[in-house]
Protein backbone atom coordinates (compact mmCIF):
# COMPACT_ATOMS: atom_id res chain seq x y z
CA UNK A 1 0.00 0.00 0.00
CA UNK A 2 1.01 3.38 -1.04
CA UNK A 3 -0.44 6.78 0.04
CA UNK A 4 1.01 10.34 -1.36
CA UNK A 5 -0.56 13.44 -0.72
CA UNK A 6 -0.06 16.33 -3.67
CA UNK A 7 -0.91 19.75 -2.13
CA UNK A 8 -0.73 21.94 -5.30
CA UNK A 9 -3.59 20.50 -6.57
CA UNK A 10 -4.73 18.90 -2.87
CA UNK A 11 -5.25 15.23 -4.00
CA UNK A 12 -4.51 12.15 -1.31
CA UNK A 13 -4.24 9.16 -3.31
CA UNK A 14 -4.18 5.58 -1.68
CA UNK A 15 -2.41 2.94 -3.77
CA UNK A 16 -3.52 -0.95 -2.77
CA UNK A 17 -2.23 -2.59 -5.39
CA UNK A 18 0.36 -1.62 -7.50
CA UNK A 19 -1.59 -3.40 -10.93
CA UNK A 20 -2.99 -1.63 -14.02
CA UNK A 21 -6.27 0.52 -13.43
CA UNK A 22 -8.79 -0.87 -15.85
CA UNK A 23 -11.82 1.87 -14.94
CA UNK A 24 -12.50 4.47 -12.39
CA UNK A 25 -15.30 5.79 -11.19
CA UNK A 26 -16.46 8.83 -8.78
CA UNK A 27 -18.89 6.87 -6.53
CA UNK A 28 -19.31 10.25 -4.30
CA UNK A 29 -18.43 13.82 -5.48
CA UNK A 30 -14.46 13.91 -4.83
CA UNK A 31 -13.88 10.38 -4.17
CA UNK A 32 -12.69 8.50 -6.99
CA UNK A 33 -11.97 4.44 -6.81
CA UNK A 34 -10.13 3.12 -9.52
CA UNK A 35 -10.71 -0.51 -10.58
CA UNK A 36 -8.28 -3.28 -12.23
CA UNK A 37 -9.45 -5.53 -15.18
CA UNK A 38 -11.27 -8.08 -12.57
CA UNK A 39 -13.43 -5.05 -10.83
CA UNK A 40 -11.18 -4.96 -7.77
CA UNK A 41 -10.52 -1.93 -6.14
CA UNK A 42 -7.04 -0.98 -6.48
CA UNK A 43 -6.84 2.50 -5.33
CA UNK A 44 -8.74 5.29 -4.41
CA UNK A 45 -8.27 9.75 -5.23
CA UNK A 46 -9.68 11.67 -2.56
CA UNK A 47 -10.19 15.52 -4.19
CA UNK A 48 -10.10 18.44 -2.04
CA UNK A 49 -8.20 16.31 0.50
CA UNK A 50 -7.44 19.43 2.80
CA UNK A 51 -11.46 20.29 3.25
CA UNK A 52 -12.66 16.45 3.85
CA UNK A 53 -9.70 15.75 6.25
CA UNK A 54 -7.77 17.06 9.33
CA UNK A 55 -4.42 16.96 8.40
CA UNK A 56 -3.93 14.97 4.69
CA UNK A 57 -0.11 15.07 5.22
CA UNK A 58 -0.31 13.45 8.64
CA UNK A 59 -0.63 9.53 8.77
CA UNK A 60 -1.65 7.12 11.82
CA UNK A 61 -0.85 3.84 10.76
CA UNK A 62 -2.03 0.47 12.70
CA UNK A 63 -1.69 -3.04 12.63
CA UNK A 64 -3.90 -5.36 15.07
Amino acid sequence: MKITYDPEVDILRIILSDVPIEDSDEEKPGVILDYDEDGNIIGLEILDASKRIDNPRSLEYSIF
